[in-house]
């Protein structure tokens, strides 16, 4: 009788984690991308609570080879970083499109988000959010300032900042005059050409005034009016114009770089359903609309346009000639081992004096 009591317990036990685990959705993801509103709003709809962690890509990565896809229920990486870690780590599992609302989202988003993410035939993501990295500009202080290149240019010293992460490396080489993605299936190529970027962006070094680590602070540097050239994102770029007509965001002459953030599911998710629920809760139109009008990130969702606000319209108007648009470069899948040939560059510029 003890027996059969204590076994009665712990299945009581066993079956209350599940439970408890399935009335809450672990979310990693970037800031601004699950605003308190609509947190609030799907928790009321569903009875799943939320627990939001705020990262960045290596961050992601990191956490989830760390706990072998554990520790999460919903992820949010970049989709050109999901392939070569799923095929190392093994830390996310397939999407089962089955259960997404796949009508909702733009045909060629869906469709460049399971190619990219690919692996072994399955797609490991849903698209999200969208957007490119180019330069904001205080176009008073720097009216001529138009490219890539303009990061290491003489005439803004001690007026320019970015970020020391890959997007810093891609841009400088097409500022240089490369294509760095022609060089992904060949790796020795690819560190040749990283290490002339290196010394390039070494070089140069004394001209920045600051690096910029978040989208809060990529927004006060250029905000301060200390900073006239900077790398960044689109959103922050239309936030700052919001405030201060001199600056705006600016497609450099050799190409933005685009990028797709997405939904993965890590292998160890405790509330798989409550992922996709979510997933499918946010890419509603009004809702996705609502993410866009607050964040200024454009969101994959079809109908959302529907609901932006006048002033998003303009921006992206403003910002992007259809040349501009043309001229957007894509970020390809990231193959294994380049990732680390990246990240030793930017440690020797880092260390460098």
């Amino acid at each position: 009788m003890k027996n059969k009591i204590l076994l009665g317990a712990a299945a009581l036990m066993m079956t209350s984690g599940v439970l408890m685990a399935q009335d809450t959705l672990r979310l990693i993801t970037w800031k601004g991308y699950a605003p308190k509103a609509l947190v609030d709003k799907f928790e009321k709809e569903t009875g799943i609570k939320v627990k939001v962690t705020y990262s960045n890509n290596e961050e992601m990565i990191a956490k989830l080879r760390a706990t072998r896809g554990g520790g999460f229920d919903l992820a949010q990486p970049s989709v050109d970083r999901i392939s070569f870690v799923q095929k190392k780590f093994h830390v996310y599992q397939p999407i089962d499109y089955s259960k997404i609302n796949a009508a909702q989202i733009t045909t060629s988003m869906v469709d460049a988000a399971k190619k990219i993410s690919a692996v072994d035939g399955k797609p490991y993501s849903v698209p999200y959010i969208y957007g490119t990295t180019g330069l904001i500009i205080n176009k008073k202080m720097a009216p001529e300032a138009k490219d890539w290149s303009d990061l290491w240019n003489p005439k803004y010293s001690g007026h320019i900042s970015y970020r020391l992460k890959r997007p810093l490396l891609i841009g400088a080489a097409f500022g240089m005059g490369e294509n760095p993605f022609k060089y992904y299936n060949d790796k020795a190529a690819y560190q040749k050409l990283i290490d002339k970027v290196s010394k390039k962006l070494i070089e140069s070094k004394k001209l920045v005034k600051t690096y910029w680590t978040s989208g809060d602070t990529q927004k006060a540097a250029v905000v301060s009016g200390g900073v006239w050239v900077e790398s960044g994102w689109d959103a922050i770029g239309w936030q700052v114009h919001k405030e201060n007509k001199d600056i705006d965001f600016v497609c450099p002459k050799s190409g933005a770089l685009g990028w797709i953030d997405t939904f993965a599911i890590p292998a160890k998710s405790k509330n798989v359903e409550g992922a996709y629920k979510w997933i499918n809760f946010i890419l509603k139109p009004e809702n996705a609309a609502y993410v866009t009008n607050e964040s200024n990130y454009m969101t994959v969702s079809k109908d959302a346009p529907k609901f932006f606000k006048p002033e998003i319209k303009e921006n992206f108007n403003r910002s992007y000639s259809k040349a501009d648009l043309d001229n957007i470069k894509w970020y390809p899948a990231l193959p294994e081992g380049f990732a680390s040939i990246e990240a030793k560059a930017l440690e020797r510029i880092k260390a460098a004096e």
